[in-house]
C-alpha cells in the first residue's frame, strides 16, 4: 500500500514538472455556439461616450451651493425637485372657489367658523409583549366637516354644483354635487389632519358617497359654483372644453409659498419677498429694509376699514394679538432671517401668515390646541 502511494506521488510530480517547461501543451476542444433566439443584437453606439464628456468642476460645484443656499432660503421661486411636477407641485392644499383660491387645509389658518367635531375612532396604542393586546384603543378624533369649512368661507353647500377633494393622482379624486352636501351621509364627510394639528390634510367619505373614489391624502379642493366644472376622463385626467387642467382649472399653477393674508377667515393676499417693491421700503434699526403693513394690504386691495384686530399665525397656532393701532403702525421685514415668514413690528415677531378680523374674538372663537386622547 505505502509502494502505491508513492508512485502515485512520483507521477504525479513528473507530470507538473513537465508542463510547468513547456514540454506538455494542452489544447481545447472547440465546441459549436448557436446564438439565442432571444438574444439581443448589437447596436452601434452614436454620439460620444459619457467618459468622453469633460464636465467643469467649478460650475458643479457653483450649482450644488446655490441649490443649498436655495433650500436653506425661504424663496419662494425655488422648487424642490419633488415640487416640479405632476400632482407633486401641490405641496400646499389650496381651497379654490370658481379658480380663486379662498384658504389652505392647515389648523393654524382653517377659518374661525369651522368648528371641530369629536369622534370616537381607534388610535394606534402601545402593545405588551406577549399579552393578546389589539395594539389600538378607542380615543377622541378631531374631525372637520367640508359643511362646516364651506359656510366659514360664506358658502351655501346646497349652491355647489361640485366639489373636487384631490388625491395624490387625477385619477383618485373624489367629485360631490351639491346634492351630496345636504344628504346626511355628509355628516361623515370630513377631513383630519395627520399629525392631529399639523401635517397634510387627509379625507375621509362613507361609501358610495360622491364618486366614491379617494385618495389617501388631499392635495387640493375645488369648489364650483358659477363656473362650469371640468370632467374627469377614466384613468387620465381632467379636462375642460378638451383641454387637459393639469394645475387648477381658470386660475392656472397652484398657489405655494408665502405669508397668507386673511380677512375674516377668507384669503385676502399674499406676501411673497421677491414681489416686495424695494422703492416703497424703508430701513429699520436693523439695517434691513421694511415695509408698512397697511401701504401694502391697499396696493393689493385689501380693504381694512372695518378691522379690529390681527392674529400672527406661526408654527400652525396664532400666537399674538395685535390691536387695530399696532396694525396701522405695524412694518414687517422679509429678511432670511424670518425662517419663511416675515417679521412684525420692532419686537420682530415671526408670522407664516396673518389673520384680520372686523369683530373682536372672544377665548371660546380661539381653535384648541393639540389635546391628549380621551
Amino acid at each position: 500500500m505505502l509502494r502505491s502511494r508513492l508512485a502515485l506521488l512520483t507521477a504525479l510530480s513528473l507530470a507538473s514538472c513537465t508542463e510547468a517547461d513547456g514540454s506538455h501543451e494542452t489544447h481545447l476542444r472547440p465546441a459549436p455556439v448557436t446564438p439565442s433566439a432571444n438574444a439581443p443584437k448589437f447596436t452601434e453606439e452614436a454620439g460620444d461616450h459619457p467618459a468622453d464628456i469633460r464636465e467643469d468642476p467649478e460650475k458643479i460645484a457653483e450649482k450644488l451651493n446655490k441649490d443649498a443656499k436655495k433650500a436653506a432660503s425661504s424663496d419662494e421661486e425655488w422648487i424642490p425637485k419633488e415640487y416640479g411636477s405632476g400632482m407633486s407641485k401641490w405641496k400646499d392644499t389650496g381651497v379654490y372657489v370658481d379658480g380663486k383660491p379662498l384658504g389652505f387645509l392647515a389648523f393654524g389658518q382653517l377659518p374661525i367658523g369651522c368648528k371641530l367635531t369629536w369622534q370616537k375612532g381607534k388610535v394606534s396604542a402601545d402593545k405588551t409583549a406577549g399579552t393578546n393586546e389589539p395594539g389600538w384603543k378607542w380615543a377622541r378624533q378631531r374631525i372637520y366637516k367640508f359643511t362646516d369649512y364651506l359656510k366659514a368661507i360664506g358658502i351655501e353647500p346646497r349652491k355647489v354644483k361640485e366639489l373636487h377633494v384631490y388625491g395624490p393622482k387625477p385619477t383618485e379624486t373624489l367629485i360631490v354635487t351639491g346634492r351630496d352636501l345636504v344628504s346626511p351621509a355628509a355628516n361623515e364627510f370630513f377631513f383630519t389632519f395627520g399629525s392631529i394639528t399639523r401635517g397634510k390634510p387627509l379625507p375621509h367619505a362613507p361609501e358610495g358617497f360622491g364618486t366614491g373614489r379617494l385618495g389617501d391624502k388631499i392635495t387640493g379642493v375645488m369648489v364650483y359654483i358659477d363656473k362650469k366644472p371640468p370632467t374627469l376622463v377614466e384613468n387620465d385626467g381632467f379636462y375642460l372644453d378638451g383641454v387637459e387642467q393639469t394645475g387648477v382649472p381658470y386660475y392656472g399653477e397652484p398657489v405655494r409659498g408665502g405669508v397668507r393674508i386673511y380677512l375674516d377667515d377668507k384669503l385676502a393676499t399674499i406676501i411673497k419677498r421677491q414681489d416686495l417693491d424695494p422703492k416703497q421700503a424703508t430701513k429699520g434699526a436693523d439695517g434691513e429694509p421694511q415695509w408698512r403693513l397697511t401701504e401694502f394690504l391697499a396696493s393689493h386691495g385689501v380693504d381694512i376699514k372695518n378691522v379690529v384686530e390681527m392674529w400672527s399665525i406661526a408654527d400652525e397656532t396664532r400666537d399674538h394679538k395685535f390691536s387695530r393701532s399696532e396694525i396701522d403702525a405695524m412694518t414687517f421685514e422679509a429678511s432670511s432671517r424670518s425662517k419663511g415668514g416675515v417679521l412684525l413690528g420692532d419686537k420682530q415677531i415671526v408670522a407664516n401668515a396673518m389673520a384680520l378680523h372686523s369683530r373682536a374674538l372672544k377665548p371660546e372663537d380661539m381653535p384648541l390646541p393639540e389635546q391628549p386622547d380621551e
